[in-house]
């Protein structure tokens, strides 16, 4: 599976094993098992250490507590569509966990911008003291 063009995991440091999908279904859910349980051990991987590291701090409830990332897709009703749909989830939370956000750069308001906000203050200061009793 390829999540990026120089990172690469290979389907052996994937295991899937088929259970039966829990939820209403009739007599299918029963007898065919088209749910799937991925596993990946994210420290035996062939990943990035950087990448590694990111997955491990990350506060997922499907990370467990050995470093396993734990998907359980069983939205589809076949086999097949279930076995892509945890494929797709597991690259898209590694993806997710190497995606870092723009630096803030600290800024001011405009002098203008102060000017307005004060002059907007004014206004809203000056209807509200018309709302008062008026005093003869």
């Amino acid at each position: 599976m390829e999540i990026r063009p120089n990172v690469v995991i290979d389907d052996s440091e994937i295991s899937m094993s088929a259970i039966r999908a829990m939820g209403s279904g009739g007599q299918n859910v029963n007898k065919v098992s088209s749910a799937i349980h991925l596993k990946f051990n994210i420290a035996a991987s062939s990943l990035p250490e950087k990448y590694k590291e990111k997955l491990l701090s990350l506060a997922d409830s499907r990370i467990s507590k050995d470093g396993v990332i734990v998907i359980k897709a069983q939205s589809h009703r076949t086999q097949e569509k279930n076995r892509e749909d945890a494929l797709a989830r597991l690259k898209a939370l590694i993806v997710s966990a190497l995606h870092e956000d723009k630096p803030r750069k600290a800024t001011r308001p405009s002098l203008n911008a102060k000017r307005k906000r004060v002059d907007s203050k004014k206004r809203n200061g000056a209807t509200k003291s018309l709302r008062k009793k008026v005093d003869f």
